[in-house]
């Protein structure tokens, strides 16, 4: 594909996918991928599912969708900057938190505690089970039936997988992913995008919800830089206007730091190939390691007032009862749940009927979740 870096994935030479179909006229494989992912009904409901806040606390809060948009496009722009494949990066992007439950990392925790004896969860891996089995939208099988560059990003975004959850360990004994190794460039950007999407805008949300001040998040180096800067150069500007000029800077300041670390590591690792980014022993795309430094202290300064903060364990608590009830209800009374999931159960306490439980679980919006806690919980709410 003319402009693409020898280290990109060309869609021309795409590994295809696991049902074979005709190639789209006007669409190159990952367009069609990105497509796909666009029209699923579980990125629909990423509208309504959140980062830190329920659904309801807030509109201006971001949720899972929102934040996906944002991780689109600063993926797309650094892959245009690294020549890179901008549409698979950006179906990655766009794909990355389809298996969150409801809740954010609350709901998925609750999960988490209900499956040790039924094979576990985890959210990569119920995003590649939603994209392989969940979504049913099509005549000729079940999923996406997206490239395998693509699932292998959804797999490996975070680094090769030594001990996959046993979704993705089901998955890859009839498509290997290769789940030894590290995924392209592309995917690895994704990722990175991801971090430095929810870290500056979760100081937005932050502030915006009166969680920590501005004097408070400016502890940190990087933050307190850029609020400096902007200081500086304006005066005494509205707070509103003080804190998205700043997080526009960081924003900024990560990005350039990925791609001069990157190009670096390139040329330092003679990268020539996507096989050249695959058999690397540690990631091609990555902040250097200042930046990374950086960047931790801003995760530990989130962690702390943020994602800790008494008000948020207080929403954490109730959503994550929301979800372990739930859990338990329809595990026990498997009868219970609408008529085309019961289709897919078994006896009450299986394995299989565990299963079938949490996907119909983390499939809820918080909305969804609330609702349905209701419904089944309170004998005055009507089903």
């Amino acid at each position: 594909m003319e402009g693409l870096a020898p280290y990109a994935c060309d869609p021309a030479r795409s590994r295809g996918r696991l049902f074979q179909e005709p190639e789209d006229v006007t669409r190159s494989p990952f367009q069609r991928d990105r497509d796909r992912i666009i029209h699923s009904a579980a990125f629909r409901r990423l509208e309504y599912k959140t980062q830190v806040f329920v659904n309801h606390e807030g509109d201006h809060y971001r949720t899972r969708l929102t934040h996906s948009l944002e991780v689109a496009q600063l993926a797309r722009s650094m892959s245009r900057a690294l020549r890179l494949n901008e549409d698979l990066a950006e179906a990655l992007a766009l794909a990355h938190d389809l298996g969150h439950t409801p809740f954010g990392h609350a709901g998925e925790d609750a999960l988490k505690e209900a499956m040790p004896n039924f094979g576990g969860f985890d959210h990569n891996a119920q995003t590649l089970r939603i994209l392989t089995k969940l979504e049913h939208r099509y005549a000729s099988f079940d999923g996406l039936n997206l490239t395998w560059e693509t699932l292998e990003g959804i797999a490996k975004h975070n680094g090769p997988v030594a001990k996959p959850p046993r979704a993705m360990a089901e998955y890859v004994k009839k498509h290997d992913l290769e789940l030894h190794s590290y995924a392209s460039a592309e995917a690895q950007l994704a990722s990175l995008a991801d971090d430095i999407a929810y870290n500056n805008h979760d100081i937005d949300d932050g502030l915006r919800s009166g969680l920590f001040s501005i004097g408070e998040i400016c502890e940190v180096p990087i933050v307190r830089n850029a609020f400096a800067e902007v200081r500086k150069l304006y005066g005494d500007i509205e707070e509103s206007r003080l804190i998205h000029e700043s997080i526009r800077r960081m924003i900024h300041a990560m990005v350039l730091d990925v791609l001069t670390e990157t190009g670096g590591r390139i040329i330092k690792n003679g990268v020539a190939s996507v096989e050249d980014v695959r058999a690397l022993s540690r990631p091609l795309v990555a902040f250097s390691r200042d930046m990374d430094v950086q960047v931790h202290a801003l995760k530990n300064f989130l962690k702390t007032h943020m994602y800790r903060h008494w008000r948020v364990n207080r929403m954490t608590s109730k959503a994550r009862r929301v979800v372990q009830d739930l859990f338990a209800f329809f595990l026990a009374e498997p009868e219970c749940l609408p008529t085309e999931w019961q289709k897919l159960v078994a006896k009450p306490g299986s394995r299989q009927t565990a299963e079938v439980v949490a996907d119909f679980i983390a499939g809820m919006t918080d909305r969804f979740a609330i609702d349905e806690y209701e419904r089944v919980f309170n004998p005055k709410e009507k089903t």
